[in-house]
């Protein structure tokens, strides 16, 4: 992976960690990922007559992808209404990449060097130790925790399912749009569309909401867009197995951002778990 290449991909896995602690901080889960989605379909609006039109043939997939996204963002709020992001957070973006690997083969055709398997198999070794460790923490507690925890867990595992449906999809769609930046700038006002409809329910409720969190709206969608535009730039010039891979570092940068801004601490076991995910990002580099 080019030098270039690899920095983008970890500058987007840094503001994506930081609009999940966005959405993490939120009183309300599913309301706060409906305004980051919006946010991000608001910011992609106004450029889009600015941006290349992608290809014809990509529409398909871009459609698929929004659909995609919907479901992504539904499961995200409940996967943090029922656990903390130490949980769900390292099971979402763990396992996905490790889908996509064993998925892009067969479908897509690449091959990757051993160094990225390695590098993959130490990424997605670190980030799910973390969910291990998290598991051994919570030791004697309710049985309500531990239903909570369970469908936090299984919501999480769903929608790794959906991340890597979705990251196989854009590799192919962006990769035909010939325009990877328009291709961002639609999927997301074409998810918020999609996200407002599906939420019908919480019409009355958003308004309010919007007003008292409008700073969510705006930094949410920009770190969103941002961050999943570079990343479908880089699918467009690296192995899509190898960018998805290295875009879950972002786990380095939550970490970070709990340690220093919602106080929370790192037990040594959870900086070994993620020195292997710095180790992997450094081999995928090499690699």
């Amino acid at each position: 992976m080019d030098g270039a290449v690899a920095s983008v991909v970890l500058f987007a896995a840094l503001l994506h960690a930081a609009w999940n602690a966005l959405v993490k901080a939120g009183p309300d889960k599913y309301l706060t990922t409906v305004l980051v989605a919006c946010g991000a379909g608001l910011v992609s609006l106004p450029l889009l007559p600015f941006a290349a039109a992608p290809h014809a043939d990509s529409w398909p997939w871009l459609i698929a992808s929004a659909c995609c996204q919907v479901i992504y963002y539904r499961l995200l709020a409940a996967a943090y209404q029922h656990g903390d992001m130490n949980l769900a957070y390292p099971l979402m973006r763990g396992t996905a990449p490790l889908l996509v690997a064993l998925a892009s083969v067969p479908l897509l055709g690449e091959r990757l060097h051993w160094r990225q398997d390695v590098a993959i198999m130490l990424i997605c070794g670190g980030v799910l130790t973390l969910t291990i460790l998290r598991g051994a923490s919570v030791g004697a507690d309710t049985a309500a925790n531990r239903r909570a925890r369970r469908r936090a867990t299984i919501y999480a595992l769903l929608n790794a399912a959906v991340i890597a449906a979705y990251t196989m999809i854009d590799g192919i769609g962006a990769r035909r749009s010939g325009a990877p930046a328009g291709y961002a700038m639609w999927l997301f006002v074409l998810t918020a569309v999609m996200l407002l409809l599906c939420s019908t329910s919480r019409w009355r409720e958003l308004p309010a909401y919007s007003r008292t969190h409008a700073r969510v709206t705006l930094l949410g969608g920009l770190g969103t867009l941002s961050s999943y535009g570079l990343a479908l730039w880089a699918m467009t010039s690296a192995p899509v197995a190898a960018v998805a891979a290295l875009r879950e570092t972002s786990i380095l940068f939550a970490a970070a951002i709990a340690a220093l801004f919602l106080r929370e601490r790192l037990a040594p076991g959870r900086i070994l778990a993620l020195t292997l995910i710095a180790c992997g990002a450094i081999v995928m580099r090499l690699g």
